[in-house]
């Protein structure tokens, strides 16, 4: 899978890059037409609490895209959080597909 990784007014490192890239093809176990990933890194200068460390992930899907936003005190623990809501994301996803199927497939 193809993973476009940009951070916003930072430059990430490549351990970072390396960690995300890791993360997100572990996803294709779950789902293997996963097109391509954009990832957005930002430090969230706003806010109050440790949590300003934002990552956003839109997964691109045929037919579609799955996206996801988190926050966490640092990225990777954001890229965990959020490969995991995107791991029940394509779960859903690949079940609506399994259900239009059947639906489709005339009765004898």
């Amino acid at each position: 899978m193809k993973v476009e990784i940009q951070s916003i007014h930072f430059v990430h490192d490549v351990k970072l890059a390396s960690f995300i890239e890791d993360k997100l093809n572990k996803l294709d176990t779950f789902f293997d037409k996963i097109l391509s990933a954009e990832v957005y890194l930002r430090l969230n200068k706003d806010a109050e609490s440790k949590k300003n460390k934002v990552v956003e992930i839109k997964l691109y899907i045929p037919g579609g895209s799955l996206f996801v936003k988190e926050h966490d005190i640092s990225f990777e623990a954001a890229v965990d959080i959020a490969s995991e809501a995107l791991k029940v994301q394509i779960k859903k996803h690949k079940e609506k597909l399994v259900e239009k199927h059947h639906s489709t497939i005339p009765a004898e």
